[in-house]
């Protein structure tokens, strides 16, 4: 049996039965989990002992140093452009494309902040995680870009060729570029084994731009966030997901992706409160691993070359896609995880070839199949029994010290999604005209061939609420239509 063979027979008849992905954004790996070098020598982070890292902005050297700034106020640049920049001479240039991209208005602070890293445990949550369970280490986005087709890469293994992201609702061509992704994802391939499965979302469930998860059968299995902390207090073990996706909150003054300019301990009490929810029900928690990661790296300095890498496929419109993205925060959560550090080389698809391998999926691309599966930090033959039962985070600590810079619509994902409700809503009309349409049909079946549709007209109201910035309105409209197709 070859290692490989061996590997996907181990993925198979782990104990495993539950992964839940808690998908977060835009921080690297030295930023967020560098500070673990302390613990673990192995670790390839930050070495206090050693002379300092350095970035220049061409007149002055910013070193690697702790922070403690819960906020960063600009967002760096982190489409692909940026990122080939922000790695040339060995990783020099990330102060020096952040200087370019802003020049006069960010200041020395920024500045600074683009390559200062947390202290260890001054994150409330994630600290802990990586105290207590698997830092992977080598964890690397899956293409030097920016957020929607690195999330691409974690749910089907491709970006079909795309790498860029809207800048707005006059994005040219959008219809041709990056909504157009049609391919064969992980929640296809889960359906056709039978595996169960949902979206657990606050606002805007992002995935919704992969084509395949606007149609009925998949709409059906997405619901709001409230439903994920019902399901672990009162559902058995068997009667779980096998595989949920967690989506955080992405906008409004209560956003906790993580994302800056917001404030970076909203995103620590989101991972406590799925911690705290899977690892309150026994049975569930002793078959679960819950993968905390970050989409991509968001412009924030780490110190490790991202490798070379396979293609997924043949699209190669806007990249070769032959490189991996720079590294990014990954802790593995289970009783069936040691403390420890697991150093494989993994990106995104390397989740997938777990789950791949786990349940005898179809294949996801190339790059899928070429991947490490994170299945060989699965490492204890028992449940663990000395693991953190609940972690406590103040509410004091959410409160961000800029709230003005909560408040505005300005980082790249929160402009596209602007676009992804333009899009929406001009390919596919107005919203109450299909209301309309829906209640005048009269019997299940027209109103099965409608109501997959339905959905999408909602970017009629996503796209305003966005604009508006406006969290009442997207409430109101994505609660509607998912209490619709419930009735239903």
């Amino acid at each position: 049996m070859t290692p490989i063979d061996a590997q996907a027979t181990k993925d198979a008849n782990d104990d495993i039965k539950h992964v839940v992905l808690l998908l977060l954004e835009n921080r690297s790996f030295d930023q967020m989990l560098g500070c673990f070098q302390e613990v673990y020598l192995n670790l390839d982070g930050i070495d206090a002992n050693a002379p300092a890292r350095v970035n220049s902005d061409g007149v002055k050297q910013y070193q690697q140093v702790p922070t403690d700034a819960q906020q960063m106020p600009v967002d760096p640049r982190h489409e692909t452009c940026h990122v080939l920049n922000q790695l040339k001479d060995g990783n020099a240039g990330f102060v020096r494309d952040f200087v370019e991209n802003y020049g006069v208005t960010a200041s020395d602070e920024d500045r600074q902040l683009i390559m200062s890293y947390y202290p260890r445990m001054f994150l409330h949550a994630l600290h802990r995680m990586a105290r207590d369970f698997t830092i992977c280490d080598h964890w690397f986005s899956s293409l030097p870009g920016p957020t929607w087709p690195n999330r691409f890469f974690a749910f089907s293994g491709t970006a079909s060729g795309r790498v860029d992201m809207p800048d707005g609702i006059k994005h040219p061509d959008l219809d041709n570029l990056i909504f157009r992704q049609h391919q064969t994802t992980l929640f296809d391939r889960l359906n056709e084994a039978g595996r169960s499965w949902k979206v657990y979302f606050y606002d805007f469930p992002s995935s919704l731009i992969l084509t395949h998860q606007r149609e009925l059968k998949n709409l059906l299995k997405y619901h709001k966030i409230d439903k994920f902390f019902q399901d672990t207090a009162h559902l058995k073990a068997e009667d779980f997901p096998q595989f949920s996706l967690i989506e955080p909150k992405y906008s409004g003054k209560d956003q906790n992706d993580d994302h800056p300019p917001h404030n970076i301990m909203k995103g620590e009490k989101l991972i406590a409160d799925v911690y705290n929810a899977i690892r309150s029900n026994d049975e569930l928690w002793k078959s679960t691993l819950l993968v905390v990661v970050f989409d991509e790296h968001g412009g924030f300095y780490d110190h490790v070359s991202p490798p070379p890498a396979v293609p997924p496929d043949e699209h190669q419109e806007e990249y070769a896609f032959d490189r991996l993205g720079v590294r990014v925060p990954a802790v593995l959560i289970s009783p069936l995880v040691g403390k420890r550090v697991e150093s494989t080389q993994f990106d995104h698809t390397s989740l997938l070839k777990y789950m791949v391998n786990k349940w005898n999926l179809g294949p996801l691309g190339n790059r899928t199949a070429a991947a490490n599966s994170i299945g060989v930090a699965i490492t204890e033959s028992q449940p663990r029994t000395d693991t953190l039962p609940f972690i406590r985070i103040s509410t004091s600590v959410v409160l961000p010290d800029r709230p003005d810079l909560e408040m505005e619509v300005n980082s790249n994902h929160q402009i596209a999604l602007q676009a992804f409700a333009k899009y929406l809503r001009t390919e596919m009309g107005d919203a109450a005209k299909v209301l309309e349409e829906v209640a005048a049909a009269g019997w299940w079946m027209n109103l099965k061939a409608r109501v997959g549709k339905l959905f999408l007209r909602v970017g009629t109201f996503l796209g305003k609420e966005l604009e508006e910035n406006d969290q009442n309105r997207i409430k109101l409209a994505v609660d509607s239509v998912v209490t619709y197709l419930k009735r239903t």
